[in-house]
């Protein structure tokens, strides 16, 4: 079978075009802002603990808070640091202080139909790495 130059031509074109539509689409940020919940279970058996992460995007930084249930019940509001959006992606962090130690965790997660999901990473109190899946629903 034998294409000829014409055929060539416009198959090259609709390759071309369906290249350019697809690098478009990447570059598409879904936007982020909006205010996330989630609930993680207490420890040693203690009642749930939910989270809320407030999330303000403008271009490809991300801030915002984090509030969360410390020790006592009382509720922990934290600003996130090092916030980054890539796309439908999100990277930061958020550091905690106690008794004059610092602990930092690394939030990473993917926003789809209004819920992000995604992975957080710290080191425990013997310096060994952990990870942690965390999925939080944006309000409405």
């Amino acid at each position: 079978m034998k294409l000829t130059k014409i055929t060539k031509i416009m198959l090259g074109a609709v390759l071309l075009l369906g290249t350019v539509n697809l690098a478009q689409a990447e570059d598409t940020k879904a936007d982020l802002s909006g205010t996330y919940v989630w609930t993680m279970p207490g420890r040693n058996g203690g009642p749930d603990r939910t989270n809320t992460l407030v999330l303000k995007v403008e271009g490809d930084k991300v801030t915002g808070k984090l509030s969360a249930p410390g020790r006592g019940g009382q509720v922990n509001e934290i600003e996130i640091a090092d916030g980054k959006v890539t796309g439908a992606e999100i990277t930061f962090s958020v550091v905690r202080t106690f008794n004059g130690n610092s602990f930092t965790n690394k939030y990473s997660g993917k926003l789809a139909d209004g819920v992000l999901k995604g992975k957080s990473e710290s080191v425990n109190r013997n310096g060994e790495p952990q990870s942690r899946d965390w999925e939080a629903k944006l309000q409405k």
